[in-house]
């Protein structure tokens, strides 16, 4: 893998530091959506655990049906304009939501939060199948690197501006605010060059042609056993850390580190997204690695796990704070370390469907473990500690999984 570096990478690669540019701003906007959403949520069910939880199973449960037709998407169509298209795309919802005042009630919350997911849902598989278009192999895992770097500095910036905008101006006007982000980024996007997929002449089109690729994708990701392994990885970490994404908001209620919007949410999710972007950063050098790097995706969920369990011990003082950032560190590390690994193992033609399989697991998971916490809490069936210690638990075991059945086919292939 490459050591090239982060400065001579934006430096020499215009295409990527345009991407990168525009994507931070994307994903500031999405925090800053994501944010309002569970105060408004929060707000209309007198802080319902289940309601809260909602918004992240809402995104994730309508993230993950689509995944698999624009993955297949992003195979036959401009992936620059896909992306050009999902930002515009949520531009327009947002503005539209505020414009008729249609923010009233959790179901309006949920309707937006869902509307917003068929923009990103467009966006993620385009996006990751064009970064290899515009970067050699050499510059996949610093550039990747960089992208969870950038996704997670716009999380915590997202989150804590988000927070602050909200406790100043109202989450209305907060939200007017933040329709800004999605036309600028738009506008970047339109500028990067073409990238794929190649076109093809006399392709044919139609839902069952549509849905043959689709299935092709899926056999060609089941009879590819270095793909197979990999597409799970994510998944695995997922089966806990859904719920851990949701349980970040309660944590910091109980914590009692200030308002919900500026404290409890704002200056968690900025450590784990902090976390999320400095794990892959200081951790390149475990990529590289060839001791390391075939247990590193299974060793890395179980290290986010071990964090969580160490979370629902301890007194709820700021040293969560440094819990959470190494924790989400650590799932940074498999995220980077898993999307590389499937751009470098795909061919062109494959990579979107390969894409939205990856993000589909992921993203169904992540909205299950979130719904399932909210409902354990909900009932009373475990207390909140008790809950997190379960998920960590979860990617213990996931974690453990992946090290003794994954490592050793791993390591035949260096």
């Amino acid at each position: 893998m490459s050591d090239i570096g982060y400065i001579e990478l934006l430096r020499n690669n215009s295409p990527f530091r345009m991407l990168f540019a525009a994507n931070m701003i994307s994903f500031i906007g999405d925090w800053f959506t994501i944010i309002s959403m569970f105060l408004i949520a929060g707000e209309v069910s007198d802080d319902s655990p289940l309601a809260i939880a909602g918004v992240l199973a809402v995104r994730s449960l309508t993230h993950a049906p689509l995944e698999p037709l624009t993955g297949m998407l992003a195979d036959r169509y401009s992936r620059r304009g896909l992306m050009v298209l999902a930002n515009g795309g949520s531009f327009v919802i947002l503005v539209c939501f505020l414009s008729l005042d249609l923010l009233g009630n959790l179901l309006s919350v949920y309707a937006l939060t869902s509307a917003l997911v068929l923009a990103r849902v467009l966006f993620d598989p385009a996006e990751y199948a064009y970064l290899p278009n515009i970067c050699d192999e050499d510059e996949l895992l610093t550039a990747n690197a960089m992208g969870s770097a950038g996704w997670s500095v716009s999380l915590g910036i997202g989150a804590g501006l988000g927070g602050l905008t909200i406790s100043e101006l109202g989450v209305y006007q907060a939200l007017w605010v933040d329709t800004l982000t999605f036309l600028v980024s738009a506008l970047i996007f339109a500028s990067l060059p073409p990238g794929g997929p190649e076109k093809e002449e006399g392709r044919e089109s139609g839902f069952v042609t549509a849905l043959s690729e689709i299935k092709n994708g899926w056999i060609h990701i089941i009879e590819n056993s270095p793909i197979r392994r990999v597409v799970v990885a994510k998944a695995m970490w997922a089966a806990g850390g859904g719920a851990q994404v949701f349980l970040l908001i309660l944590i910091g209620m109980e914590a009692g580190f200030g308002s919900v919007a500026a404290g409890s949410i704002g200056v968690l999710y900025m450590a784990r997204g902090f976390g999320s972007g400095a794990g892959p950063v200081l951790g390149r050098r475990l990529m590289r690695s060839e001791s390391i790097r075939p247990s590193l995706l299974g060793l890395s969920i179980l290290t986010a796990g071990l964090f969580y369990l160490i979370i629902s011990f301890v007194e709820w003082t700021a040293i969560i704070l440094l819990l959470v950032f190494i924790s989400h560190g650590s799932s940074g590390i498999n995220w980077v370390m898993s999307t590389t690994l499937l751009q470098e193992r795909t061919d062109d033609e494959w990579r979107g469907r390969v894409a939205g399989t990856d993000y589909l697991l992921l993203t169904g998971i992540m909205g299950l473990s979130a719904l399932g916490a909210g409902l354990v809490l909900e009932e009373g069936i475990f207390s909140l500690r008790e809950t997190i210690a379960l998920t960590a638990m979860i990617q213990i075991v996931m974690g453990g999984i992946w090290v003794l059945f994954a490592t050793p086919s791993e390591r035949s292939m260096i």
